[in-house]
């Protein structure tokens, strides 16, 4: 049944080991009472309330909340002490299973619960996420968009309500008939002040003794949660679960429904529970709105004053329509994983020029113009969503979210070869569109209509050298080369990786380059082993998709460049020519460098074949990351142990 933790860490939800023990919570649990509602969740002491916020929101949704929540469990029927939830995690449906025992102090829930005593759906709800995140501290501040996205997979649209378009209730309206999560907060701070106070805290974080950290944490109560006079909290997430429209008096009134996770502290204003407007509302019309005046966190308020209180709205739409059409369109939608690796691919923002190219670099073509008649312009929309990889996780690690963004540039068709675009296209291209700002969000999305062609996208964080993993996903209303050369790269990795993961041994067939011009009957085992060396990030020797697409793109990089010196299709580059083959993929060496290479790679006719011009390739990118990777302070010299000479010969 359901027991509790007698002794625990606040910060992890685990008992103490030498005093922890196990005792029953009530005599007759149940995981779901009359139906899981949004007054089944109410905060406990963890600074989760963004998630509260989006779990509020889910119940909205049936058909949504069961996907998460599977409805077959029970503490009768089949009870065996686990519950298993399911989330989706950057492109894949994952399952989450965990068992009953949830935190508890003086017999009271240490998190979220159910106003209903023996309820605890949305309790073992959050310990299946905190296991998701690998703690219930790595759930301490969020933001609502993140959990949204994980219990839908949607895509999710800012607006500011000083920049909100003029339809935003239409806008509200829509996005709750088409099944879309809604929250919105209050700013507590101006936004320039925000990230300034948060980098002084975390950083005084680290010093226990520290007497400014006193003084900041008392100036931004609970991390920035203040509660205003109208009964409102700053700095804090709030569900918006209705808008309707009602007759009052001889008007019409625009009313928007919120819910405060805490399951208390109301809006005390017009429309409030005990506000003297209701007095006048028809009894027909308080039924529509459901209207109860009860402590429980929910409240209703006017639009105008909905607008006037709060500072941003986040929709997490399930589809990217327009919430401002009337038409519900199909999209199609192309993912790609990827990786920023520091002194390889991690180039930063456009105001670094010199490693900005770097990047990885995604093909995007546009083939088919919209399906509006009321539209004269020729154009494609698309909607972009990078999203950065496992920051929360890693929190206890010291991670912390990257400022991350993008940018799109037109490519014409001398670069149609779908070449690495260099350092030059950038000095002599500007982007034909980007995203709004580069900001320390998980994700940052934005909405595009541009004419049909081929586009490459560059997903950046703002400093350069900065490693991560990033999903970036584009959905375009027609169709797309990115979605159909996505389903063909996976389709290929599932034929050569039988149990999820590529060794070296498929290597020599899977990448054998098909073109004639190459001359070449595919690579060597130890061309094979050196790849898996360099790509396999987790030490395992195997590679997995997102390692492997990593490989799949340098391979294709380095072709092109091979090609173009590959003048005569005789398969091979002479070894004067591998001095500009190596400048064009990045690498600048000095003149005695160049004559090592050619002694170790150039045969007894002075040329080099694709093989050992993918060995040498591969062989300096690993060189050159292993000396970033111990220039620490950028000064472009090293000291080494004889340990670390080892390590680094073994690239």
């Amino acid at each position: 049944m359901v027991t509790e933790y007698v002794f625990i860490d606040l910060l992890i939800g685990l008992p103490h080991p030498s005093k922890g023990r196990y005792s029953e919570i009530c005599e007759n649990p149940q995981f779901i009472v009359g139906g899981a509602s949004r007054t089944d969740i109410c905060q406990g002491d963890l600074g989760d309330c963004w998630l509260l916020a989006a779990i509020a929101c889910l119940t909205l949704n049936e058909k949504l909340l069961y996907r998460v929540v599977p409805q077959e469990q029970s503490y009768s029927e089949g009870y065996c002490g686990i519950f298993h939830f399911q989330f989706w995690r950057y492109g894949d449906w994952v399952d989450v299973v965990i068992d009953d025992r949830i935190p508890t102090l003086n017999n009271q829930l240490v998190f979220t619960k159910s106003a209903e005593r023996n309820e605890f759906w949305s309790a073992l709800l959050e310990k299946a996420y905190a296991k998701l995140h690998g703690s219930y501290e790595a759930l301490k501040g969020g933001n609502t968009t993140e959990a949204m996205e994980d219990f839908t997979g949607g895509v999710t649209e800012f607006y500011e309500m000083k920049e909100a378009p003029k339809e935003l209730y239409k806008i509200m309206t829509k996005a709750l008939e088409r099944g879309s999560m809604m929250g919105c907060s209050i700013d507590v701070l101006p936004n320039f002040m925000q990230p300034i106070l948060i980098l002084l805290i975390n950083w005084c974080d680290m010093c226990c003794y520290c007497l400014f950290h006193s003084a900041l944490q008392s100036l931004v109560p609970a991390r920035f949660e203040t509660r205003t006079t109208t009964g409102l909290v700053k700095g804090h997430a709030y569900s918006v679960t209705g808008v309707e429209e009602s007759q009052h008096k001889e008007s019409k009134v625009r009313l928007v429904r919120l819910r405060n996770p805490w399951g208390q502290v109301e809006w005390n204003g017009p429309w409030s529970d005990n506000s003297k407007e209701w007095a006048s509302l028809p009894k027909g019309e308080k039924d529509k709105l459901q209207h109860q005046s009860a402590e429980d966190g929910e409240f209703w308020m006017s639009f105008e004053d909905f607008k006037k209180n709060y500072t941003k709205i986040e929709i997490c739409n399930l589809t990217p329509d327009a919430l401002e059409d009337d038409k519900i369109h199909k999209w199609t939608v192309s993912v790609n994983e990827g990786r920023w690796v520091r002194g390889c691919s991690a180039g930063g923002c456009r105001n670094h020029p010199d490693t900005f190219w770097t990047n990885p670099q995604y093909r995007l073509r546009l083939l088919e113009e919209d399906d509006d008649p009321e539209d004269n312009e020729v154009a494609c929309s698309f909607v972009v969503s990078l999203m950065q990889k496992n920051r929360r996780k890693d929190r206890k690690l010291g991670a912390n979210l990257f400022t991350i963004g993008f940018a799109i540039y037109e490519v014409s068709p001398m670069h149609g070869n779908k070449q690495h675009l260099q350092k030059d296209f950038f000095l002599v291209n500007s982007s034909k569109a980007r995203s709004k700002a580069y900001i320390n969000l998980r994700e940052v999305t934005q909405r595009f209509r541009l004419t049909p062609g081929e586009y490459v996208i560059i997903p950046s964080t703002y400093e350069p050298h900065q490693e991560g993993e990033f999903l970036l996903r584009v959905f375009s209303e027609k169709r797309n080369t990115s979605d159909e050369e996505d389903q063909q790269f996976r389709s290929l990795f599932q034929q050569i990786a039988g149990d999820g993961f590529v060794d070296y041994l498929p290597l020599p067939v899977c990448l054998s380059p098909t073109d004639k011009e190459l001359n070449t009957e595919g690579f060597s085992l130890e061309s094979c082993r050196s790849m898996i060396a360099l790509m396999d990030m987790d030490g395992t020797g195997r590679l997995n998709l997102q390692e492997f697409r990593h490989l799949w793109n340098k391979i294709k990089q380095w072709q092109g460049i091979f090609q173009h010196y590959n003048s005569d299709q005789a398969g091979s580059i002479n070894s004067y020519e591998m001095r500009n083959a190596v400048n064009d993929a990045g690498f600048r060496l000095n003149n005695q460098l160049y004559d090592i290479i050619t002694m170790r790679y150039a045969n007894e006719g002075m040329n080099i074949d694709f093989d050992s011009f993918i060995s040498c390739l591969v062989r300096l990118e690993a060189m050159f990351r292993a000396f970033q990777a111990f220039d620490q302070d950028g000064e472009g010299t090293i000291r080494l142990s004889v340990l670390e000479v080892m390590i680094c010969c073994q690239c």
